[in-house]
């Protein structure tokens, strides 16, 4: 008995509906099983090549490797024709958001050319400040 996704993805009026990229991001995670899926996310599929999201540049190695079991168990899924490759993008860095501190330094305490060796120097620029922030 045929799985209800390679019907989907075989039937032709299916692709109004449910597009073969919704297919092919779906049964990632059964191809791959929860532990894997957990790591990695699929992005997209440009014509017949799955593009997978990875955390880093060990996974992508070691995905790599095991690429022929995962196009594999991706064929058991959709059938033929469907995914052919798979290629393995390391996902950007996200910043956290982070906490302000508790005080907060106004632009002329902040920048008050103490930096600055020259003595003149200095007295120019802090003057040029206060006529900046006046």
């Amino acid at each position: 008995m045929d799985q209800a996704s390679r019907i989907i993805a075989q039937w032709k009026g299916g692709s109004d509906f449910i597009s073969s990229e919704q297919i092919a991001c779906a049964a990632w995670k059964k191809a791959v099983g929860p532990r894997l899926a957990l790591r990695t996310s699929a992005l997209k599929l440009v014509r017949d090549r799955l593009v997978i999201e990875v955390e880093d540049e060990t996974w992508r190695n070691n995905l790599y490797s095991l690429r022929p079991v995962i196009l594999r168990n991706l064929e058991q899924t959709l059938g033929p024709d469907v995914v052919r490759d798979i290629s393995f993008e390391i996902r950007p860095r996200r910043i956290e958001p982070q906490r302000e501190n508790g005080f907060a330094l106004t632009a002329a305490e902040v920048d008050n050319g103490a930096e600055i060796a020259d003595p003149g120097l200095r007295r120019i620029y802090r003057m040029a400040r206060r006529r900046e922030t006046a």
